[in-house]
């Protein structure tokens, strides 16, 4: 059974992050991501999960949000002491909302130096948290210039590379979609190694069935593999939040 949660950094804007957590509870999802919670006490988010039961699938690190900065330094030689330090304050907030997964963003960067920090400091972070799941994720070029991990063969040779039980691969159907043109084909030749899977219909970014790919076949696939982690609602809604959530009540009609 596909198992659904609502990126509240991306839905129900207008609310306070705790009172997203509620409105994804209402709408039917079953766990929620955020982003970069960090500007929230931990305190006041954790109350909200605690009462609508809501699991904390994913967040982001590192803290805090990127807005004016860079999107990560785990792939950025000289900045290793940096991503460390960010690591282990993400951590601790991941472990405070029982958070399931830890994305590792691995900031600008390019060439084999870059590709050989980003294992180096993965390996670490593993390591620092064995009992942790740690993901990266292929960002298209497009929408983050410059960002150092931008590719699905990439993603597999670092996380090969890597060789921890503890990390795995964060698919967006969104990026594939737009770095390889075919979202299906990139999850049939990666799709084992993904341990969160994300949303988004291409063009626009917008709810699944506004753009060109053909979700029902994606969703089959992902019940055809065995794939039993969540699958993130993180998009942009075209208008009201609510009036755009048919393609949840499809999937849940079967």
């Amino acid at each position: 059974m596909l198992k659904f949660a609502a990126n509240i950094s991306f839905l129900w804007k207008d609310l306070a992050l705790p009172n997203r957590v509620r409105a994804a509870a209402a709408a039917g999802f079953d766990a929620v991501e955020v982003l970069f919670p960090y500007d929230t006490p931990a305190p006041e988010l954790k109350r909200a999960l605690d009462q609508t039961g809501l699991p904390l699938a994913l967040i982001n690190c590192p803290p805090p949000n990127y807005t004016g900065g860079e999107r990560g330094f785990a792939a950025v030689p000289g900045q290793e002491d940096r991503f460390r330090t960010d690591f282990r304050r993400a951590l601790r907030y991941a472990q405070a909302l029982g958070a399931g997964h830890l994305h590792v963003m691995s900031g600008p960067a390019e060439g084999s130096e870059a590709e050989t920090c980003l294992i180096a400091n993965l390996q670490w972070a593993c390591d620092f948290a064995p009992d942790h799941s740690l993901t990266i994720e292929p960002i298209n070029p497009h929408d983050m210039p410059g960002y150092f991990l931008n590719d699905f063969d990439q993603a597999a040779r670092v996380i090969d590379a890597v060789d921890r039980a503890n990390l795995g691969l964060q698919f967006d159907a969104y990026h594939a979609q737009r770095i390889t043109g075919d979202a299906l084909a990139c999850w049939a030749a990666h799709g084992h190694r993904a341990r969160h899977v994300q949303i988004a219909d291409h063009p626009g970014r917008h709810e699944p069935g506004s753009g060109e790919i053909d979700f029902p076949s994606f969703f089959a696939a992902l019940v055809a593999d065995g794939y039993d982690g969540w699958i993130s609602a993180e998009y942009a809604p075209a208008a009201d939040v609510e009036a755009g959530l048919g393609w949840l009540a499809e999937v849940a009609r079967g």
